[in-house]
């Protein structure tokens, strides 16, 4: 379809009246005074704001850092399309089972540590090491940077594996390479200072999540004090209003401590002195030792990268079916599928996961394929920003609101309103997963439909949307696994009344139960890793070209 700027107010108003009614009652709870009072005077609100503050900028700052010096050791380059390659894969396992994988290895009994007991070590019995939910928040931030290298490598392959953009940026390089710049130097020159822009509403996203994530910190993260995050959960929780309240208020100093982390870190690649490192023509070439290391440092650096994922699967794997198993012996003495066999049985867990993640997924992909075709231009590039809202808003705030909306509606504590709650959450996800594919379309197919007296409707069916299939099941796929992994609009919106595999997994995480635990988080891996399988299924190429011409023709 042509814009059309009717259908867009529709389709703005389907998600804005739900999105826009959250957020109002939101605001509504932020003017407590009384509320506020308490909160300054609780005295483990400084130090859970410290720990969300240190654990949200290190983490998203690390990601950053590690995936732009990934990028400028892979663009352009042979080993660009075989990174890309995987960040699927990595980007299929939830941080929920991530961090119980890596607590099974970094644990005093875990893998790690039974490596190289009693040989190395000499310990017979795991030490008393605070290595998980340690005091400095050092578990939590490992857990977040690995998570969202991969997620900041994917938008930015978004963007580069545009043709127009690779081709115009590989022919800068060249350019630049010509002027006598390193080529690792061309890259922070060139291609680093154009990509950015187009990377900040990702980089903010990472940045929302680190400071305001709750599950994650649940499972990994510090205990005295907790992040303001989990401490927030908890009073939004209790059942007397006045530390109903206080949460409340407590999800606002959230925002506002994100609002101004957000600034600084915006800020941060704007700074004088490193827009004159970047541009100031300075041509001195590396040393050939850096140069070798640099370009040696991509295999390593991918490796690594993908070594760590690995072992956290096979942890979790190989957790989910060890029974007896004594320190420091490396393999369990004993294997069992109970866990699985407690998980088969537990169909209906499985079944409200499949159905959320199905239907919020569907229902997030026809509304941005109806936008990206309606929306005028201008219009999108305004009104993105608020369909990117439920990325940047602090979760707890944001699931404060939407209870409050779904209670006015009738609709809390029903399947009808977790799905509204997981389909706001996934949206944004998804228009970002499609946006560079569909918007860079050559709009030339369609002239030629034109000429040959086809509609529309004809050139959306037979020639778009094949053309576009693999990143329209891509983007399938990023729904589905954003849905599985959602937490907290499972738990407040739907009351504690239904259990999908990730509330089980965090649930769990807490108890004694390593199989069950590890079985809970493995399958929501698997979950995400069968979509994405079917999604790059259904994406690979097929032999259009005759059958298109023959409909075309006819």
């Amino acid at each position: 379809m042509r814009p059309n700027p009717v259908a867009a107010c529709l389709l703005m108003a389907l998600l804005g009246l739900p999105l826009g009614s959250s957020i109002a009652f939101a605001v509504g709870s932020g003017f407590d005074v009384l509320a506020w009072s308490a909160l300054a005077a609780d005295a483990q609100f400084l130090n859970a704001l410290v720990m969300s503050l240190w654990t949200g900028t290190a983490s998203t700052l690390l990601a950053t850092g590690i995936a732009a010096w990934l990028l400028c050791t892979v663009f352009p380059g042979p080993a660009w399309a075989r990174m890309v390659r995987t960040l699927g894969p990595m980007l299929a396992v939830p941080h929920v089972a991530f961090a119980v994988g890596l607590m099974a290895l970094v644990a005093p009994s875990g893998w790690l540590l039974r490596t190289v007991s009693p040989w190395v070590t000499g310990f017979s019995s795991p030490p008393h090491w605070v290595t998980t939910q340690d005091p400095w928040g050092l578990g939590l931030v490992a857990v977040l940077t690995f998570k969202e290298v991969p997620f900041l490598l994917w938008a930015a392959a978004s963007q580069l594996q545009r043709n127009d953009v690779a081709e115009r940026l590989a022919r800068e390089l060249a350019v630049a390479r010509t002027m006598g710049y390193a080529p690792r130097r061309a890259w922070w020159r060139v291609v680093w200072p154009q990509l950015w822009p187009r990377l900040r509403w990702p980089f903010l996203a990472v940045l929302a999540y680190g400071l305001t994530v709750v599950d994650v910190a649940q499972v990994i993260g510090p205990t005295s004090p907790p992040t303001l995050a989990v401490l927030t959960w908890v009073w939004l929780q209790d059942a007397d209003l006045a530390e109903n309240a206080q949460g409340a208020v407590a999800a606002w100093a959230l925002a506002l401590s994100l609002l101004g982390a957000a600034a600084m870190c915006w800020q941060f690649p704007k700074l004088a002195v490193w827009r004159k490192q970047w541009t100031n023509g300075q041509r001195g070439k590396l040393r050939r030792v850096r140069q070798l290391a640099a370009a040696r440092g991509l295999p390593a650096g991918v490796s690594i990268l993908v070594t760590a994922y690995g072992l956290v699967v096979f942890a979790l794997l190989a957790g989910s079916i060890s029974g007896v198993w004594s320190f420091p012996d490396l393999l369990p003495q004993t294997l069992t599928w109970e866990a699985w066999a407690s998980v088969w049985l537990s169909f209906g867990t499985v079944g409200t996961t499949l159905s959320l993640a199905l239907a919020s997924a569907f229902s997030a992909l026809l509304w941005s394929v109806a936008w990206l075709e309606c929306a005028p231009p201008h219009w999108d590039e305004w009104l993105r920003k608020g369909v990117y809202l439920p990325l940047v808003l602090p979760s707890v705030l944001l699931m404060l609101g939407m209870h409050r909306l779904t209670l006015l509606w009738g609709i809390d504590a029903t399947w009808a309103g977790v799905y509204l709650a997981h389909s706001l959450a996934t949206i944004p996800y998804v228009l970002i997963a499609l946006s560079p594919a569909y918007l860079g379309f050559d709009s030339r197919y369609w002239a030629i439909c034109a000429t040959l007296n086809k509609s529309r409707g004809q050139f959306l069916t037979q020639v778009k949307w094949p053309l576009l299939r693999a990143s329209l099941s891509a983007a399938l796929a990023v729904g589905f696994a954003v849905s599985v992994a959602q937490y907290l609009p499972t738990l407040y919106i739907g009351a504690g009344r239904f259990a999908t595999v990730t509330t089980e997994a965090v649930t769990l995480a807490s108890g004694a139960q390593r199989s069950l635990t590890s079985a809970y988080a493995a399958l929501q891996w698997l979950l995400p890793v069968i979509a994405f399988g079917v999604a790059a299924w259904l994406g690979q190429p097929r032999r259009f070209k005759a059958r298109m011409a023959r409909r075309l023709a006819g």
